[in-house]
């Protein structure tokens, strides 16, 4: 079994590359089935993920080359089957997006219901809203979303929570129905506006992504053409906090600044250093941590992505700080291995972390419950004293590209161990 083998107390320095953004991938590469002509899509990153939805893609007739690392060439012009059943794929978020795609040009799709990381309810009524709203039959059968329209027609949708899921998936399916469709309460996250860009570059007609109410007027068919995904916004914090916590100096490169803004005001409001440049971010950690408030709200308030990271960082922050989670009501399971760590946690009523800051952590045995908080849990235990064994790497490798690699470049000790004996090469090592 595959662990991730740490021991704490170096700084981080150094400069480290941004991947594209995940988020904004998984459904851009759904979409790109939409047309029967090719699609170059450049700087998706390389994690489990992505290679799970190509390899989806592939087995239901879409033409799908590899011409990089980063790059993939793609055809949906012989697509054989619009059932989506993997075993594979009911692991990933993103295979419902395939629905969105499907129901848009063969106005049929059957989708396995979705999986990810168990961090709360993230039910899939606002699609289903979207889709019969845009005049589709939707039912749920056998564990399969299967959705059906003798045509589609555009209409005004209100979404009764911010969903960007569903802002997405609606916005997918409507670039190919009749008329005008108006997405209201729409989602504003950077990866919606990509997607809605990458739709544009092919032929779609959408309009206000970014904003609260997004328009698409119906396009008769989708061409092809090449597009470059944005950076990833919350692998950029990620690496941001990571030099807050251990007290490093750490240029992040390939970045929209703009996307990071409510992450910097936290990591300023904390004490560190934020130096701004056109593609790259600087963090500079030299002082003592300062205790804060943060609440999770969607984009552009602070991410729910980034909040195991803040607890982290305010967990060895002087004074008592609380984090709320607006979004997920299971996001705090990872509280329990910062405890195990020496943080000084309480969770109270689900969605409230009061947390008073500790001088240290100390290393341990920890499981990952989840994809970010174990980005988060790696953080601490780069900072800890002793030894840490991360145990639940998987979950990482969903969602961060080169991920202990990346680490090692800036200066961290960390270590993939498969065997006992690994490990004991490890701690030899570094000493």
């Amino acid at each position: 079994m595959k662990q991730y083998a740490i021991k704490g107390g170096n700084p981080l320095v150094g400069d480290v590359e941004i991947a594209g953004a995940k988020n904004a991938a998984l459904p851009i590469l759904a979409a790109a089935a939409m047309t029967d002509e090719t699609v170059y899509i450049d700087n998706i990153p390389d994690v489990r993920d992505i290679n799970v939805m190509l390899d989806t893609m592939r087995n239901i007739g879409v033409a799908v080359k590899r011409t990089g690392r980063h790059s993939v060439m793609l055809n949906g012009g012989n697509i054989t089957n619009l059932t989506v059943d993997d075993e594979s794929c009911k692991k990933i978020r993103g295979s419902y997006y395939l629905l969105g795609a499907f129901l848009g040009k063969y106005k049929y799709a059957e989708v396995v219901l979705p999986g990810g990381c168990d961090i709360g309810c993230r039910g899939i009524d606002q699609h289903l809203k979207g889709f019969r709203a845009l005049g589709a039959e939707v039912v749920i059968e056998h564990g399969l979303i299967k959705a059906r329209a003798e045509r589609l027609r555009g209409s005004h949708i209100y979404m009764d929570k911010v969903s960007v899921g569903a802002t997405i998936n609606i916005m997918i399916a409507a670039t190919l129905a009749e008329g005008m469709t108006i997405i209201e309460n729409s989602a504003k996250e950077p990866h919606v506006v990509d997607v809605a860009n990458f739709l544009n570059s092919c032929g779609a007609n959408v309009r206000g992504a970014g904003t609260d109410v997004i328009r698409i007027r119906g396009v008769a068919k989708l061409h092809g053409g090449e597009y470059t995904i944005i950076p990833d916004q919350i692998e950029a914090g990620t690496f941001m906090f990571a030099a807050a916590v251990t007290k490093g100096d750490v240029t992040v490169k390939n970045v929209i600044p703009k996307h990071l803004e409510s992450i910097t005001a936290k990591l300023l409001e904390i004490g560190c250093e934020v130096e701004e440049a056109d593609d790259c971010v600087r963090v500079v950690s030299s002082k003592p941590l300062m205790h804060t408030q943060v609440r999770t709200l969607p984009y552009p308030g602070f991410p729910t992505d980034m909040q195991p990271q803040m607890t982290v960082a305010l967990a060895l922050a002087r004074g008592t700080s609380i984090v709320t989670e607006s979004i997920f009501e299971n996001r705090f399971k990872y509280v329990d291995e910062l405890v195990r760590m020496g943080a000084d946690i309480k969770v109270e009523g689900g969605d409230t972390a009061i947390i008073d800051g500790v001088a240290r952590y100390t290393g341990a045995s920890i499981t990952v419950p989840d994809l970010r908080a174990g980005a988060a849990l790696v953080i601490a235990a780069l900072t800890a004293e002793g030894f840490t064994m991360v145990d639940g790497i998987q979950y990482i490798e969903r969602g961060y590209e080169d991920f202990y690699i990346k680490l090692q470049n800036l200066g961290a000790q960390i270590e993939l161990v498969e065997t006992e004996k690994d490990y004991q090469k490890f701690r030899l090592k570094v000493g």
